[in-house]
């Protein structure tokens, strides 16, 4: 690295206060800052700087032409019961090919959470207590040893939790996995900015960095040299789920089969909304193309309106699970053909320092950060389409440490399901009024990861257990 030539690029940037503290800096503290500062794109800075912080806003999402996104219901619900029986084969065979990977965006820390760590570390089961990151890995081996077929895990990390998460798959063994079939990546980070444009120190030697959205993880994918390991390895097929959601069904042969004879670029489950200010994005046709309008873009009149028969207009819920093929997220990710995900743009109260090195801590928004979100690719896919998914079999995310999408609303969530699949076996299971059973079991993925999976292992045990408290299927 050519530190003269890297502080002079950043000087005829008009970044020059990046180092106004260099003189003042030890070597370890110069390394680190000119190692951040060589991350920075400047002309993407630049261009961010034009169009979303010097301009006035823009009033929010363009509504115009908007309305619901066209969905392929569930057979519950209407949906073509010998289409789904056939998406099934179809995403079968892609599996037993190899051509399916896992992919999960698992950057973040359990900070809400009340946790000091990784989030998909953090422990979500009834009864075994088992992490996020074991839940996805046992789905993953399952799936793999169904289909005759390894697949291969592709995990994002951040900066702040890579090391920690690397080592706690080592730790664990990677959960009975191969090791050379889970590859970790870092997420890109984003600097800061004040309101008039010049990148933002955290301290003297360290730039405001931030993760540039999940947005960001195709953009990872392309500069790690993922996407040209899974080429060399025959898949052509991304499963795409975040990392706290412990009822996702990691590969779904139904939905990849789906995505795969629509000839789709981009596919994308969806759950009815519970109700018309439920916080998810909206599945919505615009201008011939499906769209997400997030949830605080779209005015709560339009969230209310309902359909003749009272269900509401707006219903399709994204709960972020796609399904991506290969070479679209790397057009994407180096803005071939004109496709590029767009920033957007974030006003925060950012830990700075001023001009003498004194440390910051703003009590207002006094900067702005930049974030990409993955579902703006949706309409730059060629025959995107959305597929209907049962909430209680696909979606209980863990945010927040009480009340809703907590760790206690999703255990209750498990319990339904094991339950439901109990019941639906003929096991006798005593449950209230919201279908959680009176007493706490748990089902492992490796006996059943879904329904059909449960029954067939069900089936096949004598004597079946009694459903008491305690109990375990392995």
């Amino acid at each position: 690295m050519n530190i003269e030539q890297l502080i002079a690029n950043y000087r005829a940037a008009g970044q020059g206060q990046v180092f106004a503290h260099w003189a003042a800096l030890s070597e370890i503290e110069r390394t680190a800052l000119a190692g951040q500062a060589a991350e920075i794109d400047l002309a993407e800075v630049d261009r961010l700087n034009q169009s979303l912080v010097f301009k006035a806003s823009g009033g929010g999402a363009n509504l115009d032409g908007l309305a619901p996104a066209p969905c392929t219901r569930l057979p519950a619900n209407g949906g073509d019961t010998a289409a789904w029986a056939k998406a099934k084969e179809l995403g079968e065979t892609a599996l037993r090919a190899g051509r399916v990977a896992a992919f999960t965006v698992a950057g973040g820390q359990g900070t809400r959470l009340g946790y000091d760590g990784p989030k998909g570390t953090f422990a979500v089961t009834p009864l075994k207590q088992k992490t996020l990151f074991q839940v996805f890995a046992e789905k993953i081996k399952a799936a793999g040893l169904r289909y005759g077929r390894p697949l291969h895990w592709f995990i994002m990390t951040s900066h702040a939790n890579h090391a920690e998460t690397e080592e706690f798959f080592t730790t664990n063994r990677h959960f009975g996995l191969d090791k050379g079939r889970i590859h970790f990546f870092r997420q890109g980070r984003m600097p800061a900015v004040t309101f008039d444009g010049k990148i933002m120190l955290e301290t003297k030697s360290s730039l405001a960095l931030s993760p540039d959205g999940h947005g960001g993880s195709l953009r990872a994918l392309d500069r790690s040299g993922a996407l040209d390991l899974m080429k060399a390895e025959g898949v052509d097929t991304l499963s795409y789920f975040q990392v706290d959601n412990p009822l996702v069904r990691c590969v779904d042969a139904a939905f990849i089969g789906f995505h795969l004879g629509a000839g789709s670029e981009m596919s994308s489950k969806m759950v009815p909304k519970a109700y018309a200010e439920e916080k998810v994005g909206h599945f919505c046709l615009q201008d011939g193309r499906i769209v997400v309008v997030e949830y605080s873009d779209m005015p709560i009149s339009m969230q209310r309106e309902t359909n003749a028969d009272g269900s509401l207009r707006y219903s399709a819920g994204s709960i972020a699970i796609h399904v991506i093929d290969r070479e679209f997220a790397r057009r994407m990710a180096n803005g071939s053909d004109g496709l590029a995900l767009p920033f957007h743009r974030a006003d925060k109260k950012i830990a700075t320092v001023d001009a003498a090195g004194r440390a910051v801590k703003p009590d207002k928004a006094n900067g702005v950060k930049f974030e990409m979100f993955v579902f703006d690719a949706v309409p730059s896919a060629r025959n995107s389409i959305v597929i209907e998914t049962a909430r209680g079999d696909d979606f209980s995310p863990v945010k927040n440490a009480e009340g809703v999408d907590s760790p206690k609303t999703c255990a209750d969530d498990q319990l339904r399901q094991f339950a439901r699949w109990l019941k639906g076996a003929g096991a006798a299971v005593e449950t209230d009024a919201t279908g959680r059973p009176r007493c706490a079991v748990e089902v492992s993925p490796l006996f059943g990861y879904d329904a059909e999976t449960f029954t067939e292992r069900w089936a096949a045990l004598s004597p079946k257990p009694a459903v008491t408290d305690g109990l375990y299927l392995e």
